[in-house]
């Protein structure tokens, strides 16, 4: 069989994560401007073998972006909300425009579909208290979409750890969690 006649995987497909790639994705969630020398001795791999597997969990998707974590405090906006919405029921064929309006808002951080009593939660960061009822009345309670919203103001934000799928694995430090019940 001829090389030129073998063909190239579509992009589409996931590949299947060995424990390599679950500690590469662990390195990378933990930091994700690790220079690629010290993630590749961090996931006990060569540089040119890591190099290659990041790109390849780039490019399928796997890896879907690297992100700046910044306080939305420091922008001028030290209010954050999680707001649920739920659609009116004739409005489900509205679903994809509520989200892309909703979307662009520049109080949203971000927008989850969910599965349950509500449709959405729309996470967002408002300059204040005058902010946020603004935002809730004119963009959610005011569009004729929309049958419920609920507001929770968030007093603190600790963000967790990547997902570990189904095989743990560790990154040579020692953590203990509790929990209290």
């Amino acid at each position: 069989m001829s090389r030129a006649s073998v063909a190239a995987p579509p992009k589409n497909i996931r590949p299947v994560l060995d424990d390599v790639d679950r500690r590469i994705l662990a390195l990378l969630a933990a930091d994700a401007r690790i220079p690629n020398n010290a993630l590749a001795d961090a996931a006990g791999v060569a540089a040119s073998t890591c190099l290659g597997r990041v790109r390849v969990l780039r490019e399928s998707g796997v890896i879907r972006g690297y992100h700046a974590d910044i306080d939305p405090a420091a922008l001028g906006r030290p209010i954050q909300a999680m707001i649920a919405v739920r659609l009116q029921a004739h409005a489900r064929g509205h679903m994809t425009e509520f989200v892309a309006k909703v979307a662009e808002l520049p109080e949203v951080l971000n927008v989850f579909f969910l599965g349950g009593a509500d449709d959405f939660l729309v996470h967002i960061a408002a300059t204040g208290t005058e902010n946020l009822r603004d935002f809730v009345v004119v963009n959610l309670s005011g569009n004729p979409d929309v049958a419920l919203t609920e507001t929770n103001l968030i007093f603190e934000h600790v963000r967790g750890g990547a997902p570990a799928g189904p095989s743990s694995v560790s990154l040579g430090e020692s953590t203990t969690r509790t929990s209290r019940g």
